[in-house]
């Protein structure tokens, strides 16, 4: 990482020239934008201060790490951090000055938020709980862990039509959508990975096609590169809403699309230094006791417990991160680890330790509702269209003045616009922002997306069944929650046995 930071350094002088630039008026948000997000950053939508996207690969926090951020925090008093689907920390309001003193502390401390955003290869994805997780095929964050570093060794020469993200998952869960992103590597049971290419979310959105099975888990690192290659070749340089990879199964075909990927394979494997030699980390830290919680999650290591902590909505504040930093400092082995549904692991823990760590996490989600994802939403997003936080907020507060149980409420997912920064297609239920006329008048509207789902073997992207006007959206989510507990059902299970009653009460709802 030294290396990296010695190159990225260099470009940093930009960075700063344009920032100043545009906060004093020299350039617009557009022409600030082109260049401020290939270092991760943007300007909020006010205009007067930007946000910074942490690189965070895996999704791994270690104490070290966690212990910098919360000082940085503090420093700066930095009063929002948002955890984002790409498992990365978002940090909000900062003023221009702020934005060059933690975008050079960060990237001396050896975080790198070069690629954040722009046309480059992303933060490297991977399933939070790989390595302790029960049931896993296999550990993938080391493979995670490598490409990131190979990504980030070509983000200055390699030109990209659009952003490049990367996913490894370790089991059928597909937690970080593997199957569905830029390229994604899927881990079996005897320690190879399948590989998908060209899916994703957002507007048109597609799973990946797969392109080859059961390759040699040292491998990866040629479809990396085959993948650049195919996208840096054939993605559309002339139109941005077309140039996303997905876009390659339409201009190329299937057929052709894996004939040209694998074209772009035989020629990375004339490299032989691509070829990964991995030597595993087990845990070897050991506990005893035992724990129970709902936020409790017994690792594949005996006697150690990971503890799950969702701020609502993924918004974190300062104070958050420095109980859990304080909390952790002391004891060996422990690290975060980012989910893409904005939850983080606190994991390795021993029963005594967990105790302590759920006593530092209290006042985050308890509920399906509150587990909810969501977006940062248009009040700061300069491309958001509704405010999915504010969204949320509103259902979380109708959901517990109707007094109904709580496992009668769905988990939703919200994003903004039709990004997809919330998962909106991926959840039972989804939402994305827009605007809905009536009578030639723009009223706040949600389009609503049902029955999605990342199950590998299961992919299913959600069925738009229409628009709902915002302030209608907590009284929606009230009447199908009671009709679950009528029924006396958590509403998984009840949605799984009444479809049609469910379209029935969306009627009533639809402009």
């Amino acid at each position: 990482m030294d290396n990296y930071t010695t190159t990225f350094r260099k470009d940093m002088d930009v960075f700063y020239e344009k920032t100043k630039a545009f906060y004093n008026g020299e350039i617009n948000k557009t022409q600030y934008k082109g260049i401020s997000g290939g270092f991760g950053s943007y300007a909020e939508r006010d205009g007067k201060a930007s946000m910074l996207r942490l690189r965070l690969p895996g999704g791994c926090i270690t104490k070290d790490t966690l212990a910098f951020i919360a000082d940085q925090a503090e420093k700066h008093q930095i009063d929002t951090m948002k955890l984002t689907t790409c498992e990365t920390i978002q940090l909000h309001h900062l003023t221009p000055d702020v934005l060059v003193d933690v975008s050079s502390a960060v990237l001396d401390f050896g975080i790198i938020c070069r690629g954040g955003g722009g046309d480059f290869p992303r933060n490297v994805t991977a399933s939070p709980l790989s390595g302790v997780q029960k049931g896993e095929y296999f550990d993938v964050m080391p493979y995670a862990l490598a490409a990131s570093d190979y990504m980030l060794s070509f983000i200055n020469t390699q030109k990209l039509p659009r952003k490049l993200k990367v996913a490894f998952s370790n089991g059928p869960e597909n937690i970080p959508h593997a199957t569905f992103r830029d390229l994604g590597f899927t881990a079996n049971e005897d320690g190879t990975f399948d590989v998908y290419c060209a899916g994703g979310l957002g507007n048109n959105p597609k799973f990946g096609v797969r392109v080859a099975e059961h390759i040699p888990a040292e491998d990866v690192l040629y479809y990396i590169n085959a993948m650049v290659h195919l996208f840096a070749e054939n993605g559309n340089y002339e139109n941005r809403g077309r140039a996303r990879s997905r876009y390659l199964q339409d201009t190329l075909g299937i057929d052709g699309l894996i004939e040209k990927f694998n074209e772009k394979l035989s020629i990375a494997k004339q490299d032989s230094s691509l070829t990964l030699s991995i030597t595993p980390m087990p845990v070897t830290k050991t506990g005893n006791g035992s724990i129970e919680d709902e936020r409790i999650i017994a690792q594949k290591q005996d006697g150690l417990f990971a503890v799950c902590y969702h701020p609502i909505g993924g918004i974190l504040r300062p104070e958050n991160l420095r109980a859990i930093s304080d909390t952790i400092q002391s004891m060996d082995d422990v690290e975060l680890r980012i989910a893409p549904f904005e939850t983080i692991y606190i994991i390795n823990l021993t029963a005594d330790e967990a105790r302590k760590v759920l006593a530092a996490t209290q006042g985050g989600a308890s509920t399906p509702l509150e587990y909810s994802v969501a977006c940062i939403g248009a009040s700061i997003c300069q491309q958001g269209v509704r405010d999915s936080q504010a969204l949320l907020r509103s259902c979380i507060d109708a959901a517990k003045a109707s007094n109904l149980p709580a496992n009668a409420f769905p988990q939703i997912h919200i994003s903004g616009c039709p990004s997809s920064c919330g998962t909106h297609q991926t959840g039972l239920i989804g939402f994305h922002g827009g605007v809905k006329m009536i009578d030639k008048v723009a009223h706040p509207a949600f389009t609503l997306h049902v029955n999605g789902c990342d199950v590998q073997g299961q992919e299913c992207m959600g069925t738009q069944l229409g628009v709902i006007l915002q302030d209608d959206i907590p009284a929606f989510l009230v009447e199908i929650a009671k009709a679950a507990a009528d029924a006396q059902m958590e509403f998984t299970q009840w949605f799984a046995q009444n479809r049609e009653t469910f379209e029935t009460i969306v009627q009533k709802y639809l402009k």
